[in-house]
Parts: C-alpha cells; sequence; structure tokens
C-alpha cells in the first residue's frame, strides 16, 4: 500500500515550491500565504488546495500535528544584500515562527528555502542556531547551496535549501544530482512566445539571447514594480536583446524593431512554471508572485530525494516494528 505523504506549506506565494512538491509526490494539508492576490493565484490553479490566507505569525497548526513535512520558503529580504541583510532584527524574518510550527507538527520532514545570502559569515550564529533549535526537536539538518540552471531553469537563480529530517530517516537522504547538461538559453526558452504574433525578427533575437537569464527580481509591496530589475540586472538583459526597464502585455508585433520586452507568461517559464499555470491580479502583483517564486523543477528534484528517504526510512522502520511484534508475540 502506497504511503500518503502530505506537506504544510509556508508563505507559499504563487505556488512554485507547492507545485514542485506536487510533482514530487506530496499532498498539500495547508499552504499559508498574507498576500491575496497570490492566494487567489493557488486558489485558481487548484481550487483543493486548503489555503490559508493571513500572516504567518498567527497561524495555528495544531490541526496539521503528525503531517509529512513542513515546506516553505521564508521571506528573503532580511538575509538579502538588497535587504539591508538585518537578519533576525528585521521585522519580516520568520524563521523563529517557522521553528515554532516545526516544533507544534513535529513533521517526519522539513524543507525550507532563502536566499544565498543567509550563508554570509554574518549569519553562521543563525545557522547553527537553526540547527541546534532542530538537534533538540530529533532532526538531522543539513543545506545547500543550489542553483535552478542546473536542474533545467534558464535562469541564474541560487538558493539555499535547508532540509531536516527525522534521525531514522536523515540516513536515507541525499542531495539531487545537477543535470549533466546545460539548460536552454533564453532565447531557445522564449522564441516561440516572442513569434507568436508574427515578429519577423525572433529567429534573429533568438540567436542574441544566448545564455541563461539573469535573477528575476520580484521585489516587495513597498519597492519594485513591473520591471526586471536595478540598473545591473538591465544591463544583463540588454546582453540577451532585452528591454528591462518594463513588462509588456504581449508579443512583439510583426514589425516591430529594437528591444523587445517580457511578457508576465515569458518570465512564468523563465521561472520554470508550465503555461498553463495561471496568475490572479493585475500585472504589477502578477510579476512580484512570478519573480518572488522557488522555482519548480529545483522544488520538485529536492522533494523527491525527500519523498525517496521518508519511503525507504518507512520500510526500514516497519520492518523493525513486525520483527519487534513477532518477538513479542512468541
Amino acid at each position: 500500500m502506497a504511503v500518503d505523504f502530505n506537506t504544510v506549506e509556508l508563505c507559499a506565494g504563487a505556488g512554485g515550491e507547492a507545485l514542485g512538491l506536487e510533482t514530487a509526490g506530496f499532498h498539500h494539508a495547508c499552504l499559508v500565504e498574507i498576500d491575496s492576490h497570490a492566494c487567489n493565484t493557488l486558489r485558481l490553479n487548484r481550487p483543493s488546495w486548503n489555503v490559508s490566507e493571513g500572516d504567518l505569525q498567527y497561524f495555528d497548526p495544531r490541526p496539521f500535528k503528525g503531517a509529512t513535512m513542513v515546506s516553505g520558503g521564508l521571506p528573503c529580504p532580511p538575509y538579502s544584500v538588497a535587504g539591508r541583510q538585518l537578519g533576525p532584527a528585521d521585522e519580516r524574518d520568520l524563521f523563529g515562527h517557522g521553528m515554532r510550527i516545526i516544533d507544534e507538527i513535529r513533521p517526519k520532514a522539513a524543507m525550507l528555502e532563502n536566499v544565498k545570502g543567509i550563508l554570509d559569515p554574518k549569519f553562521e550564529s543563525v545557522r547553527n542556531d537553526l540547527r541546534e533549535q532542530l538537534r533538540k526537536l530529533g532532526y538531522k539538518v543539513d543545506w545547500r547551496l543550489l542553483n535552478a540552471s542546473d536542474f533545467g531553469v534558464p535562469q541564474l537563480r541560487p538558493r539555499v535549501i535547508f532540509v531536516a529530517l527525522q534521525s531514522n530517516f536523515a540516513d536515507h537522504f541525499a542531495w539531487p544530482v545537477p543535470n549533466p547538461f546545460n539548460p536552454p538559453t533564453v532565447g531557445e526558452t522564449l522564441l516561440d512566445l516572442m513569434s507568436e504574433r508574427g515578429w519577423r525578427g525572433a529567429g534573429e533575437w533568438a540567436q542574441t539571447a544566448d545564455d541563461i537569464a539573469p535573477t528575476l527580481v520580484g521585489g516587495s509591496k513597498l519597492h519594485g514594480g513591473p520591471d526586471l530589475g536595478p540598473t545591473r540586472a538591465r544591463k544583463a538583459w540588454a546582453r540577451l536583446g532585452v528591454n528591462g526597464k518594463s513588462l509588456s502585455d504581449e508579443s512583439p508585433a510583426l514589425d516591430f524593431l529594437g528591444a523587445p520586452r517580457l511578457t508576465v507568461r515569458m518570465a512564468a517559464r523563465l521561472q520554470g512554471f508550465p503555461d498553463s499555470w495561471q496568475f490572479a491580479g493585475r500585472k504589477t502583483a502578477v510579476y512580484r508572485q512570478v519573480a518572488n517564486a522557488f522555482p519548480p523543477p529545483v522544488a520538485a528534484a529536492v522533494g523527491r530525494k525527500i519523498h525517496d528517504a521518508l519511503r525507504l526510512g518507512s520500510k526500514v522502520t516497519g520492518s523493525v516494528d513486525l520483527r519487534k511484534l513477532r518477538s513479542d508475540n512468541r
């Protein structure tokens, strides 16, 4: 009989990590998200999902005690250079609430992602404290910097993944191995979308866009809009023949001249979302959802390894329990 693995997803956003974990074989007991547009996106794509709209600080995890996993992407700005790297001193830092929820649910596994900046030496105490808190709860913890481009995503997007597993499952976990081939270029990824209105220059543009995309920057409610980031990011986009000053509502027309802008759908594809995944809200709100997401293919790769560890650990535990039961009945 197949084991049913489920997860409680924290700060679910537009569902990038949730979609990846679904692909990896996890069901969703609950998805917690504060942004109303992102909640509508989750409901739009998966009406059956249990979406809890509200502040994570006030989330009551008790109804989900015993869920297989706690997962999520806790806010990045406290550990991002763009967010001034205030760490736990930043009011947006939710690691403490993440630990509270893990403590109350006591899942078999936890998977949390954050920006590369959390590996900076200044946050060594944060990482050590996280490890120690989870160790006291019976978990073994490891983290790894993974590049989305190693898992087929055509974007430079390094992310740190924390994985915690109860001791009887931890020895069965192995990090996913990067793909042995390069991801598609921006041109290869977006050629069909750039040419869908008949743009004559699409083929030539695709040859120019011969590298992966720079990191998509979504900003926050206080900062950022429907553009591709600050000056440095825009220069990187310009080298790919893309105008990063704003986003377009549609692909280039037949006789368009110059550097095209991306549409939100193009940005979503560069994040690894399938074209079938729809987003709720107006352009700025939608782009923030897309650009702040965790690429689904990366979440799926790590999720599969966690799923394997839980499945293998359950078999070993089950066989041990069965031997004990036979012994007790003699």
